[in-house]
């Protein structure tokens, strides 16, 4: 699942007439590449929820052959924030646990390893399994703390919750439907109950909140694809003569 649905009041006016998911950086929509990255790991099958100028998300993504995956798309009339928003998508989730993924940040991440822990996940008794990061400037206070493989709520070091995770449907039974309900308190519902693993992420991890981080990455992506067409092996051209001719 992507989450597609919040309104970026910190990218105005950029967002007041695209949804953020649609803002482009390194010539592609945010959402684009997230969708890319999905399809490299192997999942063909994705899940969005939309709420700001979701029609808009829809006329661009279609049904998401393009990119070689199937979208269904999960509207709420007003965004019902990440826990309402996965609990009123369950229904097109299934039964089993299920990657979530923002639609406005940017990683290197494994995904693939991230899917492996997902089938691990009801063996060792777990709700969640959730990816995180070093605290960036912006939220230099962290948000839990990682004990080897167990997350806690309280220790140090404090590290920020990247935004992606692995999650089993039961952990949003109490959710009831169509109700706004934020993630952290289900969350840490779950880790004080023993039921959530973590893991840290170290390479590249970008949240793209702001106008100044959207052309932070757009600069990286760039130069990542510069360097990327940089590295590539040249076939060799004939060596020339003055006039142009080949050497003998």
């Amino acid at each position: 699942m992507i989450l597609a649905a919040g309104r970026g009041e910190r990218m105005r006016p950029l967002t007041d007439h695209t949804p953020k998911p649609l803002l482009v950086a390194g010539g592609k929509p945010l959402i684009a590449w997230m969708i890319e990255r999905l399809r490299a790991a192997g999942i063909e099958e994705l899940v969005i929820n939309h709420a700001h100028l979701g029609a808009s998300i829809e006329a661009a993504l279609g049904d998401g052959s393009r990119y070689g995956v199937r979208i269904r798309y999960s509207p709420e009339r007003e965004a019902l924030e990440t826990a309402g928003g996965i609990r009123q998508a369950l229904p097109l989730l299934g039964d089993a646990p299920f990657l979530v993924v923002n639609g406005d940040v940017h990683s290197d991440l494994d995904l693939g390893a991230l899917i492996a822990e997902g089938r691990l996940l009801r063996a060792r008794g777990d709700l969640a399994h959730l990816v995180l990061v070093a605290n960036p400037e912006h939220h230099p206070r962290g948000d839990f703390t990682l004990a080897g493989t167990r997350l806690a709520a309280e220790g140090e070091p404090r590290l920020t919750f990247s935004g992606t995770g692995v999650y089993d449907p039961a952990l949003f039974a109490g959710v009831p439907e169509g109700a706004r309900a934020p993630l952290a308190p289900i969350l840490r519902a779950a880790i004080a109950a023993g039921c959530v693993s973590g893991s840290l992420h170290t390479g590249y991890w970008l949240d793209v909140g702001t106008p100044e981080r959207l052309d932070e990455l757009d600069r990286h992506l760039r130069s990542t694809v510069m360097q990327a067409h940089s590295d590539k092996p040249r076939t060799p051209e004939p060596n020339k003569g003055r006039t142009g001719e080949p050497l003998a």
